[in-house]
């Protein structure tokens, strides 16, 4: 029960955010918006509010943002034609579609910036295991010792100190520990280690052989520190999630590890669970996702659109109905495929595999 209440909170603020983000340009624009929809389907509920009805409809994986023109067959009159979707120039209309993923990137953009000012757990740097025979044993590295500088450098946090190692690249450090009241240093050689990363590429990296105690504090920054480190997460965020699509389309990445509704309960129910900054991180980077993978130029998606409005402002005319037509087949036929495939994941991961 606690998953599926995450997952719909979490889908319904994500969804809310990224239509908000076609409904304000095009009120902006002065396109008239029909419907304000929050799911697909039928209606559950609704009111009306002016020349716009706002909804919650029955299947919430998504939602939509009816404008004037829109499904319409023949002729417009001349005050729907000035408030027409279809009537507005390409830039117009590039706007509109765009606004919807950049809502989406920037809630969560403004939602690490909160994450850093509420306050983030981090791993301090003190020692809790010393692997036998490796070089942070052999030089008198002691479990409980704390590890406060490699190679000149102050470091607090384990994350920090992993950084300074893997930036030697090999090469000898020179680590520097409290232990107890005395301060001591030592030389160590790290020793090379071949593992996978998120991305399944096979990487090296110097090590020297030390286990984390678990000891963690909380870090809170003020709001100049915090702004500039949300910035950074959510570029790193989108880094990311652009080289993973990459990686599934040259098959890097295993196509079992797309995952559609229930991973993303599953996923939400235990983020809340664990706390609210855990909530809120994997909200930001449900939301980074949900925008990226709309601006894919697949038609029927957000970046299928905005690849036609293009085709419009370069060539100056439209691409043909007939095109669109076949383009949003194709697409149709994409994201059905798409679903399929995460369902079945879901099914494999979280129901089969427990069988």
């Amino acid at each position: 029960m606690v998953s599926i209440i995450s997952a719909v909170i979490v889908l319904g603020i994500l969804i809310f955010v990224h239509e908000l983000g076609h409904f304000i340009f095009a009120k902006l624009f002065g396109v008239g918006v029909e419907k304000f929809s929050l799911g697909f389907g039928p209606k559950l509920i609704g009111r009306k509010v002016g020349e716009t009805e706002y909804l919650i409809s029955a299947f919430p994986l998504g939602g939509y943002v009816k404008m004037v023109g829109e499904g319409v067959e023949g002729e417009l009159s001349d005050e729907d034609k000035a408030r027409s979707f279809a009537e507005k120039p390409p830039l117009k209309r590039i706007g509109i579609v765009v606004a919807g993923p950049g809502f989406n990137l920037i809630f969560a953009w403004l939602v690490f910036i909160a994450i850093f000012m509420i306050g983030v757990p981090s791993v301090t740097s003190k020692v809790g295991e010393v692997v036998k025979d490796k070089p942070a044993a052999k030089a008198g590295i002691m479990a409980s010792d704390v590890i406060t500088g490699v190679n000149g450098k102050a470091v607090s946090r384990w994350e920090e100190m992993a950084a300074e190692i893997s930036a030697g690249k090999g090469a000898p450090l020179v680590i520097e520990v409290k232990r107890g009241e005395e301060i001591k240093t030592f030389r160590v050689t790290p020793e090379t280690r071949t593992g996978k990363n998120l991305l399944g590429e096979t990487v090296t990296t110097p090590v020297i052989g030390v286990v984390a105690s678990g000891e963690t504090v909380i870090d809170t920054y003020p709001v100049g520190d915090a702004l500039q480190r949300g910035t950074v997460q959510t570029g790193n965020v989108i880094r990311l999630t652009v080289v993973s699509l990459v990686k599934i389309i040259e098959r890097a990445v295993p196509l079992d590890t797309i995952g559609g509704p229930i991973m993303i309960a599953k996923m939400a129910g235990q983020q809340a669970e664990a706390g609210g900054v855990s909530f809120l991180a994997f909200m930001a980077l449900l939301s980074i996702n949900l925008g990226v993978l709309n601006l894919l130029p697949i038609p029927i998606l957000d970046g299928g659109h905005l690849i036609f409005y293009l085709w419009e402002l370069i060539f100056r005319k439209p691409v043909s109905m007939r095109a669109r037509e076949i383009a949003q087949q194709v697409g149709l036929a994409l994201l059905i495929g798409l679903m399929v495939l995460a369902f079945y994941n879901d099914i494999a991961r979280y129901i089969v595999g427990q069988g």
